[in-house]
């Protein structure tokens, strides 16, 4: 069972909890990221997601890595879903189990944080007056060329 995935298909939280389902584990904190309407006052119709898959993936359990070293006993499975979504649907699931409560909180929000700052997924907004590439998931990087690089690419 991968407890790393970037997938096309709709996210199950019940499955994303299962991976870290653990006897020692007293707590079980998830993060669920949905499309939603509203952005800086427009409209979104739908939103389209794009990643380098190898290297997002292999991010994604560098984050895993991270979290079960710093928060002792923690479990970390994390899926994010590419392609087109709708609005409400689920775009990203963070499941986190841990000994105790307090470290499964800490250790989810480090973790959605991480994957903003590193993973290479790309997102693309379509509103009722246009579209665009938003740039990096922080919103500190913008695509001059109105897409992101590719592999390989200056």
């Amino acid at each position: 069972m991968e407890r790393y995935e970037i997938t096309d298909q709709p996210l199950r939280i019940e499955s994303v909890i299962e991976k870290v389902m653990q006897r020692e584990a007293g707590a079980i904190t998830t993060f669920i990221g949905t499309v939603r309407e509203l952005t800086n006052g427009r409209k979104t119709l739908y939103l389209e997601y794009e990643a380098y898959i190898p290297m997002a993936v292999k991010q994604l359990a560098q984050i895993g890595d991270e979290i079960e070293k710093r928060w002792p006993g923690a479990k970390v499975a994390i899926s994010h879903r590419i392609g087109r979504l709708e609005i409400s649907d689920l775009a990203v699931v963070i499941a986190v189990s841990t000994p105790h409560r307090p470290a499964a909180y800490e250790a989810n929000r480090y973790a959605i944080e991480q994957i903003k700052k590193l993973v290479p997924i790309w997102k693309k907004e379509h509103w009722e007056d246009g579209e665009a590439w938003i740039g990096n998931q922080l919103g500190t990087e913008e695509y001059k060329d109105g897409k992101p690089k590719g592999e390989g690419e200056a």
